[in-house]
């Protein structure tokens, strides 16, 4: 049986961030950029009075339509698919209006996987799978398989067990995790001495 990997969407599939300043900067005229977030949210680094308008930003449909996902990430994706079970883990309950627009994202880039395979789950710890991609530690609580913290701007400064920078590391952590299991699977050599019959 193939094992399962729950991939996140905010953050870890997709760049919801560069979204998130983009919208901020062009309504405030700032300046924001990823490198003054090291280590928070958007909503912790921006003027008290703006914090509202930055968290209903992604009530707005149009916020999750055209989000660019990250690096290599839809190459990986479909490679692990080859070998595991892939679901992708999203949370839409905080802001319900984005659940058509993270859907119709999912299907759109995602066609090699079944919508069957997309969750819509803010408690990720509730998914049955061996390995959970994300990029807020907190999910990783309560969850039963191995998390996977993947690197975003707010979480540089959190420990983690295991950590992957890009899409490129995932695919190595997961294709050294093949590797293991095939080694583990192969018949044994006999050994100095022994006769194999």
């Amino acid at each position: 049986m193939r094992k399962r990997i729950a991939i996140d969407m905010d953050e870890t599939l997709v760049d919801t961030l560069s979204r998130h300043i983009q919208w901020y900067n062009e309504e405030f005229n700032q300046q924001l950029t990823k490198a003054d977030l090291a280590g928070a949210k958007i909503y912790q680094r921006v003027p008290a009075e703006h914090v509202a308008r930055v968290r209903a930003y992604p009530d707005d449909p149009r916020f999750f339509a055209d989000l660019v996902p990250h690096d290599n990430a839809i190459a990986v994706i479909q490679t692990l698919h080859e070998h595991y079970e892939v679901v992708i883990a999203t949370a839409a309950m905080e802001h319900p209006t984005s659940f058509t627009a993270k859907y119709e994202w999912l299907v759109q880039h995602l066609p090699f996987l079944s919508p069957m395979n997309f969750i819509f789950c803010g408690k990720k710890y509730l998914v049955n799978a061996d390995y959970l991609i994300d990029d807020s530690a907190r999910h990783f609580v309560g969850f039963k398989g191995t998390g996977v913290l993947y690197t975003a701007p707010h979480n540089v400064k959190d420990p983690a067990d295991i950590r992957v920078d890009n899409w490129q590391q995932v695919l190595s952590f997961f294709t050294a995790g093949l590797s293991a299991e095939a080694d583990n699977q192969a018949p044994k050599e006999a050994s100095a001495g022994e006769v194999s019959v």
